[in-house]
């Protein structure tokens, strides 16, 4: 069984303003940043992508005709979409502590951490036998949840994984589990070999 994925991080908008959470247009450096990844991967591949505006611009900025995957949608953080991380911080402190440190927490009425992350592990086990390479261009969020089912690790880790925008997440499955690779999009950054779930089984599951 061969399957072989490449996760992109969509870039989130402006990074010199205050993150909004939910969907954004990118921004003009985001879409040259973008644009800049386009000879890299080739038009030709399997893609798919999360169906959020900024992840659909960014598969345009690239080149790729990607189909929407609805189960790789971002985190849905309820009443505190549209609102920018530093007003949920100073209006809801408690909140969005509880946020950050508790993966079953739900202070905006949404989505938890944890729904988040056995939503991507059914759609990472749902990815076809044979598969071959495929590009999914979607969420932080999503990425993040991706790896906490890959590398076997505690959805306690999910903020503690750093997934900056445009920046690769190789997976293969090999051997009954997944090996995992992170590296860009630029071709002066190779793949470098980190993580194996091989290697963070003694951690312990989600």
């Amino acid at each position: 069984m061969s399957i072989h994925l490449t996760l992109l991080c969509a870039p989130g908008g402006d990074p010199t303003l205050d993150p909004l959470l939910g969907d954004a247009h990118l921004s003009e450096d985001s879409m040259h940043m973008a644009d800049a990844a386009r000879a890299v991967l080739s038009p030709r591949e399997p893609a798919i992508r999360a169906p959020s505006i900024r992840c659909s611009e960014t598969a345009d900025a690239m080149g790729l005709v990607a189909s929407s995957e609805p189960m790789l949608r971002d985190l849905n953080v309820g009443r505190w979409c549209g609102r920018t991380v530093g007003e949920v911080a100073a209006t809801d402190p408690d909140g969005f502590t509880a946020w950050l440190t508790d993966p079953d927490a739900t202070p905006h009425d949404g989505e938890s951490v944890r729904q988040l992350c056995r939503r991507s592990a059914d759609w990472l086990s749902s990815v076809a036998p044979h598969t071959g390479h495929t590009v999914a261009i979607t969420e932080a969020a999503v990425i993040r949840a991706v790896l906490i089912d890959a590398l076997a690790v505690p959805a306690r880790a999910f903020w503690h994984l750093a997934v900056p925008p445009l920046r690769a997440v190789f997976l293969t499955w090999r051997g009954g589990c997944w090996d995992v690779q992170f590296g860009g999009v630029s071709p002066q950054e190779p793949r470098r070999r980190l993580l194996s779930r091989r290697a963070t089984l003694a951690v312990g599951s989600a």
